[in-house]
């Protein structure tokens, strides 16, 4: 059989286990079986244990759990409402007023939870309630919120970013570094149409009666150092060469608990809460990432990604070309499924390609994330949509529809990493030297 059928009767496969409702894990092994059985020689058996046993104890992927305990008991703890509260007062004058506090509040527990889903729930949780009550409108409330939780997948520390570096062989803490600007850039375009948004329609966006003065809004920003300690903690040890990764997750896990401690809204039931919730996320994750990897050795049995690869090359396709044709076959893949399992399902079989057109595997990882998260806004499968749909109670096409114009500002993140490939690339350039 021809390597082009192989590759098709593996996807038929792959597809009609996903959708019968068979684990992905589960589905990505047996494809890996079926490779191996009917398109090699290999012992099937012997590869299924040695991959799952050589991939289950690697160090770098002990980070994922870590930074999966941490933004679990920061959703518990009260330094989520005092982040909310610190940051009205600067946002309340500013073009769009409070509708910032989803952009910036978004970023800002991204960058201590590493989810996506975490982000949505635990800022439209305290946003959504109170924007609605004062009057924005609901398009703009469900919008800001579903596109800036989004942040979640890309400033670190990243849960995702961690899993494209195990699936991928690649250095996490680099991974970090690159995504710190175009986080920031993701973060600026947000904040920038909702701007040009109530400058053009002000009528919409109700006014504010309560003033504050400089030293209330210095009192209110007290409430956000917990929030800033943490951040800097986690990602200044990584940056400073103080800590990698996992030792950085150690550091924020401690920190977090002392600080939800601290905040006086913590207790032993919560925190038994946060480990068994962060144990069930991490056991899931890490079946997935097996999976990929007992796929991607079956795989490489079979000779697809290096025919793949070399059939690539030999078309001499442009750079340009490429990325265009991943882009789409990416947001069309998560309309199906969510990011993480995006990325453990294709980069067996995408690195060969990114290898020989020679895209740099750091960049890459940062456009691949991006793409993801668009998905997280797409329905029939965006989990942000889902998140928000429980919250609200609003169906979720309209959520989407709520959510698009910020879909089309991570198009143009992308296009912009695309045409200017140094923001990525300039921080871990500069680490490195």
């Amino acid at each position: 059989m021809s390597d082009p059928m192989i590759g098709l009767v593996l996807l038929g496969i792959l597809i009609t286990l996903l959708a019968s409702g068979v684990w992905v894990a589960i589905s990505l092994s047996i494809v890996g079986l079926v490779g191996l059985v009917f398109f090699s020689n290999a012992p099937a058996g012997l590869i299924l244990a040695t991959t799952f046993w050589g991939h289950s104890h690697s160090w770098a992927l002990t980070a994922l759990p870590l930074f999966i305990l941490m933004g679990e008991i920061l959703l518990r703890s009260r330094m989520s409402d005092d982040m909310f509260t610190g940051l009205v007062p600067w946002l309340s004058r500013a073009p769009g007023r409070l509708l910032h506090v989803n952009v910036f509040g978004c970023a800002i527990f991204a960058a201590v939870s590493g989810s996506s889903a975490a982000t949505a729930a635990t800022i439209g949780r305290m946003s959504v309630p109170e924007l609605t009550k004062r009057g924005y409108p609901e398009s703009l409330i469900l919008g800001t919120l579903a596109g800036s939780a989004t942040l979640g997948l890309l400033i670190p520390p990243s849960i995702i970013l961690i899993v494209y570096g195990v699936a991928t062989e690649q250095s996490i803490a680099r991974l970090f570094i690159a995504a710190i600007i175009p986080g920031i850039m993701l973060m600026s375009l947000f904040a920038g149409y909702v701007a040009v948004w109530a400058w053009k329609n002000p009528e919409l966006i109700p006014s504010i009666d309560q003033t504050f003065s400089f030293r209330e809004k210095i009192i209110a920003s007290r409430r956000l150092i917990p929030v800033a300690l943490l951040i800097g903690g986690v990602i200044g040890s990584i940056y400073g060469g103080l800590a990698s990764p996992t030792d950085a997750a150690a550091l924020g896990v401690v920190l977090a608990t002392i600080l939800a401690w601290g905040s006086g809204a913590f207790s032993w039931k919560l925190f038994g809460e946060a480990v068994m919730s962060a144990t069930r996320t991490s056991c899931m994750i890490a079946f997935i990432l097996l999976g990929a990897a007992f796929l991607s050795v079956a795989m490489g049995f079979t000779g697809l990604p290096r025919n793949l690869a070399t059939w690539i090359s030999d078309m001499n396709l442009s750079v340009t070309a490429l990325l265009i044709a991943l882009t789409i076959f990416f947001i069309i893949l998560g309309c199906f499924l969510d990011g993480i399992s995006v990325i453990v399902l294709t980069t067996s079989i995408i690195m060969p390609m990114i290898t020989a057109v020679g895209i740099d595997p750091i960049w890459f990882g940062i456009y691949l994330v991006i793409v993801v998260e668009m998905s997280q806004i797409t329905p029939p499968v965006g989990f942000n949509l889902f998140v928000i749909q429980g919250l609200t109670g609003i169906d979720i096409l309209s959520i989407a529809k709520a959510a698009f114009p910020f879909f089309l500002l991570l198009l143009l993140g992308v296009l912009l990493i695309c045409l200017f490939p140094q923001i990525v690339t300039f921080l871990p350039n500069w680490m490195a030297s």
